[in-house]
């Protein structure tokens, strides 16, 4: 028998032969869940003997799409809808894999015949993309920055991904490291600032910066002890700069010892809030899932008009059909549709998906500074709080973290009990 043909063994995994059918992308998905096209799709190679049988690139988190019609595993509508595809394919004798992925800086594109190219506006469906540095790729929208939170969220977002694949029935995972996507632009000096300037800067700037350093020591030793010499002449002792710094707790105490004497007025507590602002994580603000007026995914601009109505707030969590939060909407969105001829019929109709706004994840013990950071170069009011599970367990609202340095924060259309 040919090798080609043959059974070979990878670990705990057997394949009937050494034929394997690369990813392909389909952009036939919606919202991240595969369709019955996939299902005919991939099934074919399986009825064709291929040994295994790759599924397409499979965003890890909504904003690492490609586009706004790939797959993906980051929610557990998507698992279910991708385990009778698997199952179709182990039904045919293959193995079943797939191709998990972040597109980075070259996510929220459009699809090959869309009739246009480049990334797609927010109006119609795109949203605003990551990478390790804000470089766009030519023709691209410029990718916010990713901190060190959101490298976490990423990380996460993989993990979570590969449980849901492997809960799936998938025997292959595959990260997609390639074609200038995430993985790959952290790695290279065209879409990565720490590579392309910080080293090179490095190696041209230093050698001469040190000779520079030597040969003017005398002189900046002989102005250093001529200022300091005219510092005591006035009765002022000379400080060293790196001696004279205060750490947060002693800010803290200094903050707290200037309001007790009357040095410092702080009557609305914004400077004793900027310093302990510093010390709180995102679970100490973020709403738990419990707390919060969620709307279901079917909801209507008629269903949001009402929940304005009765609770008054101007911002809703969309949840699905196990109530897990999957993204938001704004009273601006209803708002933006409610002209024209369709609009009263609409008014009844479910709320279309590019109005819904996805929601950036942060780590539950992430600091509450870097998760507004997070949070602001992405452009979203909310945040998904994920434990160390990967769950979602609260939702982080911007106002909330405003808070926590200016004070109470009203929502403008919130009703006030009573009135």
């Amino acid at each position: 028998m040919s090798i080609l043909f043959s059974p070979v063994t990878f670990r705990s995994v057997t394949l009937r032969n050494r034929l394997w059918v690369s990813p392909m992308c389909m952009y036939s998905a919606v919202d991240g869940v595969v369709q019955e096209w996939h299902h005919t799709h991939l099934a074919q190679f399986a009825s064709g003997g291929a040994g295994l049988i790759v599924a397409e690139a499979t965003a890890v988190v909504p904003e690492g799409r490609i586009s706004p019609r790939d797959a993906g595993l980051w929610n557990d509508e998507q698992r279910d809808a991708w385990t009778p595809i698997v199952e179709a394919i182990h039904a045919r004798g293959a193995a079943a894999g797939v191709q998990l992925a972040h597109a980075g800086r070259k996510a929220s594109t459009w699809w090959p015949w869309a009739g246009a190219r480049g990334s797609v506006p927010a109006d119609d469906g795109g949203w605003i993309t990551t990478a390790p540095s804000p470089i766009a790729f030519e023709g691209y929208a410029t990718p916010t920055e990713l901190d060190e939170a959101g490298i976490d969220a990423v990380v996460d977002g993989f993990v979570t991904a590969s449980r849901r694949a492997i809960d799936a029935g998938f025997d292959v995972l595959e990260l997609h490291g390639a074609h200038g996507y995430l993985l790959h632009q952290f790695l290279s000096p065209l879409s990565n600032l720490a590579f392309s300037v910080p080293d090179r800067a490095v190696l041209l700037l230093a050698p001469p910066l040190v000779w520079v350093s030597k040969a003017f020591m005398p002189v900046i030793w002989v102005l250093n002890a001529a200022a300091n010499g005219v510092l005591r002449l006035f009765r002022v002792e000379p400080k060293n700069e790196a001696a004279s710094t205060f750490t947060l707790d002693e800010v803290a105490t200094i903050v707290d010892q200037s309001r007790r004497e009357g040095v410092l007025m702080d009557a609305a507590g914004a400077v004793a809030a900027a310093v302990e602002f510093t010390d709180k994580k995102a679970r100490d603000v973020a709403v738990p899932l419990g707390d919060l007026v969620t709307l279901p995914q079917t909801t209507t601009p008629d269903d949001i008009e009402k929940a304005v109505a009765r609770y008054g707030f101007s911002r809703y969590v969309i949840v699905d059909e196990e109530d897990a939060p999957v993204g938001y909407v704004h009273l601006k969105d209803i708002l933006r549709g409610s002209d024209g001829p369709e609009a009263e019929a609409k008014l009844f109709e479910p709320l279309p998906a590019k109005r819904i706004h996805h929601m950036v994840p942060v780590q539950e013990d992430t600091d509450l500074e870097d998760a507004l950071a997070v949070m602001r170069r992405a452009g979203r009011h909310l945040a998904k709080v994920r434990d160390r599970e990967g769950r979602t367990t609260a939702v982080l609202f911007l106002e909330d973290i405003l808070e926590e340095l200016v004070g109470e924060v009203q929502d403008a259309t919130r009703r006030v009990r009573g009135h």
